[in-house]
Protein backbone atom coordinates (compact mmCIF):
# COMPACT_ATOMS: atom_id res chain seq x y z
CA UNK A 1 0.00 0.00 0.00
CA UNK A 2 1.26 3.45 -0.85
CA UNK A 3 -0.09 6.70 0.55
CA UNK A 4 -0.33 9.59 -1.89
CA UNK A 5 -1.56 13.09 -1.23
CA UNK A 6 -3.39 15.07 -3.91
CA UNK A 7 -3.93 18.71 -2.91
CA UNK A 8 -4.19 17.83 0.74
CA UNK A 9 -6.48 14.84 0.10
CA UNK A 10 -5.63 11.53 1.70
CA UNK A 11 -5.79 8.73 -0.84
CA UNK A 12 -4.78 5.17 -0.19
CA UNK A 13 -3.70 3.35 -3.34
CA UNK A 14 -3.39 -0.41 -3.64
CA UNK A 15 -1.52 -2.17 -6.43
CA UNK A 16 0.18 1.03 -7.52
CA UNK A 17 1.41 -0.50 -10.74
CA UNK A 18 -0.63 1.11 -13.52
CA UNK A 19 -2.53 -0.67 -16.24
CA UNK A 20 -1.95 0.27 -19.87
CA UNK A 21 -4.60 -0.26 -22.49
CA UNK A 22 -4.73 0.64 -26.11
CA UNK A 23 -3.22 0.22 -29.54
CA UNK A 24 0.05 1.52 -30.97
CA UNK A 25 -1.07 5.14 -30.79
CA UNK A 26 -3.00 5.18 -27.52
CA UNK A 27 -1.95 4.63 -23.93
CA UNK A 28 -4.08 5.00 -20.81
CA UNK A 29 -2.89 4.45 -17.24
CA UNK A 30 -5.09 3.96 -14.16
CA UNK A 31 -4.75 2.42 -10.69
CA UNK A 32 -6.49 -0.89 -10.20
CA UNK A 33 -7.69 0.07 -6.71
CA UNK A 34 -8.00 3.24 -4.66
CA UNK A 35 -9.08 3.43 -1.05
CA UNK A 36 -10.83 6.45 0.38
CA UNK A 37 -12.17 7.32 3.82
CA UNK A 38 -15.80 8.22 4.46
CA UNK A 39 -16.13 12.00 4.84
CA UNK A 40 -12.86 12.87 3.07
CA UNK A 41 -12.00 13.71 -0.56
CA UNK A 42 -10.37 11.16 -2.85
CA UNK A 43 -8.67 11.30 -6.27
CA UNK A 44 -8.94 8.61 -8.96
CA UNK A 45 -5.79 8.86 -11.14
CA UNK A 46 -6.08 8.51 -14.91
CA UNK A 47 -3.58 9.64 -17.56
CA UNK A 48 -3.40 9.08 -21.30
CA UNK A 49 -1.18 9.76 -24.28
CA UNK A 50 -1.81 10.13 -28.01
CA UNK A 51 0.72 11.26 -30.61
CA UNK A 52 -1.64 13.77 -32.22
CA UNK A 53 -3.87 14.80 -29.33
CA UNK A 54 -2.47 18.35 -29.24
CA UNK A 55 -3.54 18.94 -32.84
CA UNK A 56 -7.24 18.43 -32.11
CA UNK A 57 -9.49 21.36 -31.33
CA UNK A 58 -11.50 19.80 -28.50
CA UNK A 59 -11.36 16.96 -26.02
CA UNK A 60 -14.36 15.40 -24.27
CA UNK A 61 -13.74 13.82 -20.86
CA UNK A 62 -16.15 11.39 -19.19
CA UNK A 63 -16.11 9.46 -15.93
CA UNK A 64 -18.62 6.68 -15.36
CA UNK A 65 -19.60 4.55 -12.37
CA UNK A 66 -20.18 1.00 -13.47
CA UNK A 67 -20.00 -0.59 -16.89
CA UNK A 68 -22.50 -1.48 -19.58
CA UNK A 69 -26.16 -0.48 -19.56
CA UNK A 70 -26.19 0.17 -15.83
CA UNK A 71 -23.31 2.67 -16.03
CA UNK A 72 -23.92 6.18 -14.62
CA UNK A 73 -22.13 9.21 -16.07
CA UNK A 74 -20.75 11.12 -13.08
CA UNK A 75 -18.64 13.75 -14.79
CA UNK A 76 -18.48 15.25 -18.30
CA UNK A 77 -16.44 18.24 -19.47
CA UNK A 78 -15.09 19.76 -22.68
CA UNK A 79 -11.53 21.04 -23.12
CA UNK A 80 -11.27 23.42 -26.08
CA UNK A 81 -8.04 24.44 -27.75
CA UNK A 82 -6.66 27.53 -26.01
CA UNK A 83 -9.10 27.34 -23.07
CA UNK A 84 -7.48 27.14 -19.61
CA UNK A 85 -10.00 24.71 -18.12
CA UNK A 86 -12.15 21.74 -19.02
CA UNK A 87 -15.68 23.17 -18.88
CA UNK A 88 -18.31 20.89 -17.25
CA UNK A 89 -21.97 20.86 -18.25
CA UNK A 90 -24.56 23.09 -16.54
CA UNK A 91 -26.08 20.16 -14.61
CA UNK A 92 -22.78 18.84 -13.31
CA UNK A 93 -22.80 17.57 -9.71
CA UNK A 94 -20.37 19.78 -7.77
CA UNK A 95 -19.10 16.81 -5.78
CA UNK A 96 -17.04 15.84 -8.81
CA UNK A 97 -14.35 17.87 -10.51
CA UNK A 98 -11.43 17.21 -12.82
CA UNK A 99 -8.21 17.24 -10.83
CA UNK A 100 -5.95 17.07 -13.88
CA UNK A 101 -5.65 18.97 -17.16
CA UNK A 102 -6.64 17.02 -20.29
CA UNK A 103 -4.18 19.09 -22.36
CA UNK A 104 -1.45 17.69 -20.13
CA UNK A 105 -2.73 14.12 -20.57
CA UNK A 106 -4.27 14.06 -17.07
CA UNK A 107 -7.93 13.04 -16.58
CA UNK A 108 -7.76 12.38 -12.83
CA UNK A 109 -11.10 12.81 -11.04
CA UNK A 110 -11.59 14.28 -7.57
CA UNK A 111 -14.61 13.31 -5.46
CA UNK A 112 -15.29 15.66 -2.57
CA UNK A 113 -16.42 14.02 0.69
CA UNK A 114 -16.90 10.41 -0.38
CA UNK A 115 -19.49 8.17 1.29
CA UNK A 116 -20.01 4.42 1.45
CA UNK A 117 -22.44 4.77 -1.46
CA UNK A 118 -19.53 5.85 -3.69
CA UNK A 119 -17.92 2.42 -3.40
CA UNK A 120 -17.69 0.82 -6.85
CA UNK A 121 -15.85 0.59 -10.19
CA UNK A 122 -15.01 3.79 -12.10
CA UNK A 123 -14.02 4.20 -15.75
CA UNK A 124 -12.40 7.20 -17.46
CA UNK A 125 -12.90 8.03 -21.13
CA UNK A 126 -11.53 10.62 -23.55
CA UNK A 127 -12.99 11.62 -26.93
CA UNK A 128 -10.91 13.58 -29.44
CA UNK A 129 -12.90 15.93 -31.66
CA UNK A 130 -11.71 16.72 -35.18
CA UNK A 131 -11.94 15.37 -38.68
CA UNK A 132 -12.21 11.90 -37.24
CA UNK A 133 -14.04 11.37 -33.97
CA UNK A 134 -11.73 9.18 -31.85
CA UNK A 135 -12.59 7.84 -28.40
CA UNK A 136 -10.71 5.69 -25.96
CA UNK A 137 -11.67 4.19 -22.59
CA UNK A 138 -9.82 2.12 -20.06
CA UNK A 139 -11.44 -1.32 -19.88
CA UNK A 140 -9.98 -2.36 -16.53
CA UNK A 141 -11.45 0.45 -14.46
CA UNK A 142 -10.53 1.59 -10.95
CA UNK A 143 -12.12 -0.01 -7.92
CA UNK A 144 -12.86 2.60 -5.26
CA UNK A 145 -13.11 1.07 -1.80
CA UNK A 146 -14.55 3.44 0.76
CA UNK A 147 -13.77 2.70 4.40
CA UNK A 148 -15.77 3.99 7.36
CA UNK A 149 -15.77 3.42 11.13
CA UNK A 150 -18.69 1.44 12.57
CA UNK A 151 -21.92 3.25 13.31
CA UNK A 152 -24.73 1.55 15.24
CA UNK A 153 -27.99 2.50 13.55
CA UNK A 154 -30.52 0.34 15.43
CA UNK A 155 -30.53 -1.43 18.80
CA UNK A 156 -33.77 -3.08 19.93
CA UNK A 157 -35.38 -6.19 21.45
CA UNK A 158 -37.83 -8.48 19.67
CA UNK A 159 -39.92 -11.45 20.84
CA UNK A 160 -42.24 -12.36 23.71
CA UNK A 161 -42.24 -14.18 27.05
CA UNK A 162 -43.70 -17.26 25.39
CA UNK A 163 -41.08 -17.58 22.60
CA UNK A 164 -38.18 -15.72 24.21
CA UNK A 165 -36.49 -12.39 23.56
CA UNK A 166 -33.75 -11.52 21.04
CA UNK A 167 -31.63 -8.36 20.95
CA UNK A 168 -30.90 -6.98 17.47
CA UNK A 169 -28.03 -4.63 16.56
CA UNK A 170 -27.68 -3.09 13.07
CA UNK A 171 -24.23 -1.66 12.29
CA UNK A 172 -22.94 0.13 9.20
CA UNK A 173 -19.22 0.26 8.43
CA UNK A 174 -16.41 -0.80 6.11
CA UNK A 175 -14.54 -3.11 6.41
CA UNK A 176 -17.36 -5.23 7.84
CA UNK A 177 -17.32 -4.57 11.62
CA UNK A 178 -16.85 -7.27 14.23
CA UNK A 179 -19.82 -7.20 16.62
CA UNK A 180 -19.65 -8.33 20.26
CA UNK A 181 -22.31 -8.42 22.98
CA UNK A 182 -21.69 -7.64 26.64
CA UNK A 183 -23.97 -8.35 29.58
CA UNK A 184 -23.94 -6.85 33.08
CA UNK A 185 -20.67 -8.63 33.89
CA UNK A 186 -18.75 -9.85 30.84
CA UNK A 187 -18.64 -10.80 27.16
CA UNK A 188 -21.59 -12.90 26.04
CA UNK A 189 -21.37 -15.87 23.73
CA UNK A 190 -23.96 -17.22 21.34
CA UNK A 191 -24.55 -14.14 19.18
CA UNK A 192 -25.34 -14.56 15.49
CA UNK A 193 -23.98 -11.99 13.01
CA UNK A 194 -25.18 -11.76 9.40
CA UNK A 195 -23.64 -9.29 6.88
CA UNK A 196 -26.33 -8.25 4.41
CA UNK A 197 -25.83 -8.54 0.66
CA UNK A 198 -23.67 -5.85 -0.92
CA UNK A 199 -26.50 -4.84 -3.24
CA UNK A 200 -28.82 -3.99 -0.37
CA UNK A 201 -29.51 -0.49 0.91
CA UNK A 202 -28.01 0.92 2.97
CA UNK A 203 -24.78 -0.73 1.88
CA UNK A 204 -22.19 -2.29 4.19
CA UNK A 205 -24.84 -3.13 6.80
CA UNK A 206 -24.28 -5.91 9.36
CA UNK A 207 -26.99 -7.33 11.61
CA UNK A 208 -26.13 -9.17 14.85
CA UNK A 209 -28.70 -11.02 16.95
CA UNK A 210 -28.31 -12.13 20.57
CA UNK A 211 -30.81 -14.79 21.61
CA UNK A 212 -31.89 -15.65 25.14
CA UNK A 213 -32.14 -12.06 26.36
CA UNK A 214 -33.50 -11.80 29.91
CA UNK A 215 -35.78 -9.03 31.26
CA UNK A 216 -34.46 -6.54 33.83
CA UNK A 217 -30.93 -6.76 32.39
CA UNK A 218 -28.68 -4.36 30.45
CA UNK A 219 -26.98 -5.42 27.20
CA UNK A 220 -24.30 -3.62 25.18
CA UNK A 221 -23.58 -3.99 21.46
CA UNK A 222 -19.98 -3.12 20.53
CA UNK A 223 -18.78 -2.88 16.89
CA UNK A 224 -15.14 -2.60 15.82
CA UNK A 225 -13.17 -2.40 12.57
CA UNK A 226 -9.86 -0.94 11.38
CA UNK A 227 -11.33 2.56 11.21
CA UNK A 228 -12.76 2.80 14.72
CA UNK A 229 -15.47 1.52 17.05
CA UNK A 230 -18.95 2.29 18.32
CA UNK A 231 -21.18 0.90 21.06
CA UNK A 232 -24.69 1.30 22.44
CA UNK A 233 -26.57 -0.17 25.41
CA UNK A 234 -30.18 -0.99 26.20
CA UNK A 235 -32.04 -2.04 29.35
CA UNK A 236 -34.62 -4.76 28.85
CA UNK A 237 -37.78 -4.02 30.86
CA UNK A 238 -39.99 -6.76 32.21
CA UNK A 239 -43.23 -6.90 30.20
CA UNK A 240 -46.46 -6.12 32.08
CA UNK A 241 -49.93 -7.36 31.12
CA UNK A 242 -52.48 -4.56 30.58
CA UNK A 243 -55.22 -4.23 33.21
CA UNK A 244 -58.73 -5.14 32.01
CA UNK A 245 -62.12 -5.33 33.70
CA UNK A 246 -62.33 -9.05 32.99
CA UNK A 247 -59.50 -9.67 35.45
CA UNK A 248 -61.24 -7.80 38.30
CA UNK A 249 -62.96 -10.12 40.83
CA UNK A 250 -66.78 -10.30 40.66
CA UNK A 251 -67.17 -9.27 44.31
CA UNK A 252 -65.18 -6.10 43.68
CA UNK A 253 -67.35 -5.24 40.68
CA UNK A 254 -70.47 -5.80 42.86
CA UNK A 255 -69.18 -3.49 45.60
CA UNK A 256 -68.34 -0.83 43.03
CA UNK A 257 -71.83 -1.10 41.55
CA UNK A 258 -73.52 -0.82 44.97
CA UNK A 259 -71.40 2.22 45.93
CA UNK A 260 -72.14 3.93 42.61
CA UNK A 261 -75.88 3.22 42.98
CA UNK A 262 -75.98 4.63 46.54
CA UNK A 263 -74.21 7.78 45.37
CA UNK A 264 -76.77 8.30 42.61
CA UNK A 265 -79.72 7.82 45.02
CA UNK A 266 -78.18 10.27 47.52
CA UNK A 267 -77.70 12.93 44.85
CA UNK A 268 -81.30 12.54 43.62
CA UNK A 269 -82.64 12.75 47.19
CA UNK A 270 -80.70 15.94 47.88
CA UNK A 271 -82.02 17.45 44.68
CA UNK A 272 -85.66 16.69 45.59
CA UNK A 273 -85.17 18.08 49.12
CA UNK A 274 -83.71 21.33 47.79
CA UNK A 275 -86.59 21.76 45.34
CA UNK A 276 -89.24 21.12 48.03
CA UNK A 277 -87.56 23.58 50.36
CA UNK A 278 -87.57 26.29 47.72
CA UNK A 279 -91.26 25.70 46.93
CA UNK A 280 -92.26 25.94 50.63
CA UNK A 281 -90.30 29.16 50.99
CA UNK A 282 -92.11 30.70 48.04
CA UNK A 283 -95.56 29.68 49.42
CA UNK A 284 -94.71 31.18 52.80
CA UNK A 285 -93.65 34.45 51.20
CA UNK A 286 -96.88 34.55 49.15
CA UNK A 287 -99.11 34.15 52.25
CA UNK A 288 -97.34 36.98 54.08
Amino acid sequence: MEVLRFCGSLVLLLFTGAFSSGDDSWSMNVHSEVRGIDGYPVVLPCTFSHPQHSQHSALQVLWRLGHGQEAIVLYHCTSRLGAPNCEPGPQQDQRYRLEGNPREHDLSLRINIVTLQDDGHYYCRVEVQGREHISFEDKMGTRLRVEAPPKIQTLLVEGSEQFGFTALCRVQGSPVPEVQWFGPDDLLEGSHTVPLAQGSRPRHLTVSRLRGVKPDQQYTCKATNLRGKDQASLHVLHPHSPVSFTSVPTTLLLLLSVALGAKVVLMVGMGVWMVQGQVLQEISSWRN
